[in-house]
């Protein structure tokens, strides 16, 4: 396409696309008539409107409406677990949102698995930015009732860490909200305390 690109340049791109072949095709449309290719490489991501125009036109409105949801809904976890998807998507029925990554691990639907036994996967990042600014323009008002499920999901895993940041982004009111992240910190201590370990709390 003419672009002239630096190697450096090169390897920032296949990082922030992970590969995907057509993310780099539409980086490349998106630089022409570009004066500062480091600059563009340097902020590229899932706003880009080539990327979004491809995601949403190509991937996402092809989904059926149940899958376009569970997307949408999920989009708020850095991670993905079958169990943690169906407390945070309320699911109780069939398919299990477990079946539902496979399946979009199969259809090469942007989903990759973190690990050999397929427990945990996580979104495509280019993806993930695309979902995650269509569930705020179009589910703004239960974001932190998914943040509130997620946290209380990992509270029961033990993972505190996880639990406390989505708390925190939950946003369900300044005092509630104080009161839940104490009570986690206090739940981190006291487990860090029963296997004998420093406590390291952090000031919030």
């Amino acid at each position: 396409m003419g672009i002239e690109i630096s190697a450096a340049d090169v390897a920032v791109l296949e990082q922030r696309t992970e590969g995907w072949i057509a993310g780099l095709q539409l980086a490349a449309l998106s630089m022409q008539g570009r004066d500062d290719i480091s600059g563009f490489v340097a902020a590229f991501s899932g706003d880009d409107r080539y990327i979004v125009d491809y995601l949403i036109e190509e991937v996402l409105q092809r989904q059926s409406k149940k899958v376009r949801h569970f997307l949408l809904q999920t989009s708020i976890l850095e991670r993905l677990s079958g169990s943690l998807c169906d407390a945070v998507f309320g699911n109780t029925g069939s398919p299990s949102s477990q079946n539902v990554l496979v399946d979009l691990e199969r259809r090469n639907l942007f989903v990759i698995p973190l690990d050999n036994k397929r427990q945990w996967y996580r979104y495509h990042h280019l993806f993930a930015d695309v979902l995650q600014a269509h569930a705020l323009a179009e589910q703004p008002d239960r974001l932190p009732m998914l943040h509130a499920r997620a946290s209380e999901w990992y509270e029961q895993q033990g993972l505190f860490a996880d639990a406390i940041h989505h708390a925190l982004a939950a946003q369900d009111g300044a005092a509630g909200h104080a009161r839940t992240v104490f009570g986690l910190e206090r739940s981190a201590l006291r487990t860090r305390r029963s296997v004998g370990c420093q406590p390291a709390v952090a000031e919030w």
